[in-house]
C-alpha cells in the first residue's frame, strides 16, 4: 500500500520540481531583461555624449589648426586616433560577449544536478532489488 501511495505521489513531486525550477528560469529572465534594458540606454545616452563630445573636440582642433601649414597633419592625426579608440572599443565588446558566463547559468546548474540525482537513484533502486 506504501509503495502505491509512493507511485502516486511522484507526479505531483515531479511537477513542483518542475514548477520550481521554472520559476528560477522566470526570474532569472527577468533579471537579464532589466540588466539589458538599463545597459542599453546607458550606452546610448553615452554615445550621444561622447559623439557630441568628439565633433565639438574635432572642430576645435580644426580650427585651431587651419591657418597653419599642419592642418591636415592635425586632422588625420585625430583621424587616426579615433580608429585606434574605436578598434579598442570593439576588441572590449568582443571579449565581453566571449568572456561572460551563458545566460540562465543558474537554471541549467541545478537542472544537471537534478538529473545527476535521478541518475544516482535510478542505480541506486537498481542494485537493491534482489534478483528473481
Amino acid at each position: 500500500m506504501s509503495l502505491r501511495r509512493s507511485l502516486g505521489g511522484l507526479p505531483a513531486s515531479l511537477l513542483g520540481l518542475m514548477r520550481t525550477r521554472l520559476e528560477l528560469l522566470s526570474l532569472e529572465a527577468a533579471e537579464e531583461k532589466s540588466r539589458l534594458v538599463v545597459l542599453l540606454g546607458l550606452a546610448a545616452a553615452a554615445l550621444l555624449c561622447l559623439t557630441l563630445a568628439l565633433l565639438v573636440f574635432t572642430a576645435a582642433i580644426a580650427v585651431a589648426f587651419w591657418p597653419t601649414e599642419h592642418r591636415y597633419l592635425a586632422l588625420a592625426c585625430l583621424g587616426g586616433l579615433y580608429a585606434v579608440i574605436g578598434l579598442a572599443l570593439l576588441y572590449k565588446v568582443r571579449r565581453e560577449l566571449i568572456d561572460r558566463p551563458a545566460p540562465f547559468a543558474a537554471t541549467l546548474d541545478v537542472l544537471e544536478r537534478d538529473v545527476a540525482a535521478f541518475e544516482k537513484a535510478g542505480r541506486g533502486d537498481a542494485a537493491s532489488e534482489p534478483e528473481a
